[in-house]
């Protein structure tokens, strides 16, 4: 299939050419020195995308970067395919450009929590209303990092930080509760220590049309050394990760005689909120079962709030994965449409417009 520009058009993320010969991981890396801290998260999602991109059988012509400003926005640099390192919190709006006039491409944004949910947040939630073909990874370290170690949109209250020398006094955005607010049609978590939930995650992103946005947490060693590692020690994950499974209960923790976790997510009788309880408790048919293809996104939102800044409980996976038309291929049909009805569909008859009117002298 191709657009009226004789372009083929993109049907998940990567219905593309394929490349001729296999790739592997090396050919997605650029001839740029990697610089990012020791130790940073940045280096995992790195080597994760570029291992993964091989198996969508693209042409690396037919794949494109756009980041913001942040640490993780020097992505582009490091990856051998195109790329854009743009403005602040602006990614969306320009990749939107891009997937509206090239849906030949695979359209990535990177950035961070301070970049897309500070300056660039209007530009990301409407990304998101708008459902735009593209894939958002959204790497959240909680702090500025680039900048040296100011309190981000994400961080936690009572943050002490350069910024907030008496601990912030700000509540903090839960990423993923924002873009379901938003209604994006596709809305997932990952860590970046667990590479084989990082890469599934990305897979189903990729294969999704609209707009997918990734949140990722990573450490950040110079300036929110740890803040994850409540999630990398093994006894304290086991009972705070609580992993979705498309169609399965939504049960975590130490097995217990039944041969699932101990711990289920059940509905509050008397609250009517998603709440943890002991699985001997309610029972096993009280356990939600997950279905990220609801058209109602309350369920997924009520999975969202279990996560807090505490980091008490953390789930991970896809959050919601639902169909409705992307919003670039609308605009294309109403191109089409227009072009179709004998109407000029060029920027001079656009800026003319349709009402004219006679000035007399």
């Amino acid at each position: 299939m191709t657009t009226d520009l004789g372009l083929p058009l993109v049907g998940g993320q990567h219905d593309v050419p394929g490349s001729t010969e296999p790739q592997k991981a090396k050919d997605y890396k650029s001839g740029q020195e990697v610089r990012w801290c020791p130790g940073c998260g940045d280096y995992v999602v790195l080597n994760a995308v570029q291992s993964f991109l091989p198996t969508l059988g693209l042409k690396r012509e037919n794949i494109v970067f756009i980041s913001g400003i942040g640490c993780s926005s020097r992505f582009p640099y490091y990856m051998n395919t195109y790329g854009m390192h743009s403005i602040h919190g602006r990614a969306p709006t320009i990749a939107t450009g891009l997937a509206l006039s090239r849906p030949d491409l695979s359209t990535w944004v990177v950035t961070g929590d301070g970049d897309a949910l500070s300056i660039g947040g209007n530009h990301l939630i409407h990304a998101l209303r708008r459902n735009v073909n593209f894939t958002i990874l959204l790497f959240n370290n909680r702090i500025y990092g680039l900048t040296k170690g100011q309190y981000s949109p994400t961080s936690e209250p009572g943050k002490v930080t350069k910024s907030t020398p008496a601990g912030s006094v700000d509540h903090p955005f839960n990423p993923v509760s924002l873009a379901l607010g938003a209604e994006a049609t596709f809305v997932a978590r990952a860590i970046d220590s667990d590479r084989k939930m990082l890469t599934d995650v990305l897979q189903a992103a990729a294969d999704h049309r609209g707009a997918s946005l990734v949140e990722v947490y990573q450490n950040c060693p110079v300036f929110n050394d740890g803040a994850f590692d409540v999630l990398t020690d093994k006894a304290e994950s086991e009972r705070r990760i609580i992993p979705l499974r498309d169609g399965e209960p939504v049960r975590f923790g130490p097995e217990s005689p039944d041969g699932a976790g101990e711990f289920g997510v059940v509905r509050d009788s008397a609250s009517g909120a998603l709440a943890v309880r002991r699985v001997a408790e309610p029972g096993a048919d009280a356990v939600l079962r997950h279905d990220p293809a609801a058209d109602d996104p309350t369920q997924a939102f009520g999975l969202s709030r279990l996560t807090d800044h505490d980091l008490g409980y953390v789930v991970t996976g896809i959050f919601r994965q639902v169909r409705r038309p992307a919003y670039d291929d609308l605009v294309r049909e109403q191109v089409r449409a227009a072009a179709g009805r004998g109407e000029r569909a060029d920027l001079q008859s656009l800026l003319n417009g349709t009402d004219t009117w006679t000035v007399s002298p």
